[in-house]
């Protein structure tokens, strides 16, 4: 079977109303490592089609400092009306870390907010997991494996908490969102399962266990995305105008080339910094509402 042309996780971008704090937090709970800051040129933002973001500061981080999937903060003026699980785009980001129960001790009284304990997976009693929310208000996870899965090409952990392998999208259907990534980058169609999600549940009210409909995408390069059908009281995502979309704003991926027929914010644009490395990129607004941006030559 042919690989998808799309993968890994290159870069997970969240918009941080209080910069300093972000880095902080995410390097004194979670050991990643500042590797670069400084403030957004005009071709950068311009990319974005956010012309108003030029000048303002960014930091990349990643896990013990080394990989290639980077957390990219940029500062951002806060939306209030955003709330975790109440809106269609990305949901949260997925790390691969070594003791799910033990960073769930370290994350007591942190900026960290456990929204989710420690439990196994409904469909699996081999994947252990917990959700947080961040200092940005963006939804974490935090994943173990207890063995290896043949039905999951999963990284090994080599830092306490690594690199993000999954990212949540959520929509109002999960066959809109699987046809695109298929017809665009030749993932292969993901079964729809049945599965607890007690986050989205206990933010739109409903019973903790209620079930929901749930895909997960594989992608190239050990890394996945989850498609979570959200319930219908589920809103479009706000965003302030001249600004990114709040909390997790947007997650870039390695692509074999950019594809056509895309409507792009912006032309595709060859950037020297990380995670682009002089290679082009451009963005797109997935089915579901989710910013997607593609670094070609992945």
């Amino acid at each position: 079977m042919t690989p998808p042309t799309i993968g890994p996780i290159s870069c997970v971008t969240i918009a941080a109303p209080d910069l300093q704090y972000a880095i902080d937090s995410y390097h004194l709970f979670l050991g990643y490592e500042l590797v670069d800051r400084g403030r957004l040129s005009a071709p950068q933002a311009a990319l974005w089609g956010c012309p108003e973001l030029v000048g303002r500061r960014y930091a990349l981080m990643l896990p013990g400092g080394d990989g290639h999937t980077f957390l990219r903060f940029i500062e951002s003026r806060p939306t209030p009306d955003y709330v975790a699980f109440q809106h269609n785009g990305w949901n949260a980001a997925e790390f691969m870390v070594q003791d799910t129960d033990g960073i769930a001790a370290r994350l007591t009284s942190s900026p960290f907010k456990i929204i989710g304990p420690p439990a196994d997976l409904s469909f699996s009693d081999k994947i252990r997991a917990m959700q947080a929310l961040g200092p940005s208000h963006e939804s974490i996870y935090l994943t173990s494996f207890k063995e290896r899965l043949p039905e999951f090409d999963t990284p090994d952990p080599k830092h306490y908490v690594d690199r993000v392998f999954i990212v949540i999208v959520g929509g109002a259907a999960i066959e809109p969102v699987n046809a695109f990534y298929a017809h665009l980058f030749g993932v292969a169609i993901a079964p729809i399962i049945p599965g607890v999600i007690s986050v989205i549940s206990n933010a739109q009210g409903m019973p903790s266990d209620t079930p929901h409909k749930l895909a997960a995408l594989t992608l190239s390069g050990q890394s996945f995305i989850e498609v979570d059908e959200m319930p219908p009281a589920t809103r479009a995502r706000p965003q302030l105008q001249g600004e990114l979309p709040p909390a997790i704003s947007m997650v870039s991926f390695a692509v074999k080339a950019l594809p056509d027929g895309l409507d792009w914010l912006a032309p595709p644009a060859a950037l020297a910094q990380a995670p682009y490395h002089g290679r082009r990129a451009a963005v797109c607004v997935g089915p579901a509402g989710e910013w997607i941006e593609l670094i070609e030559g992945g």
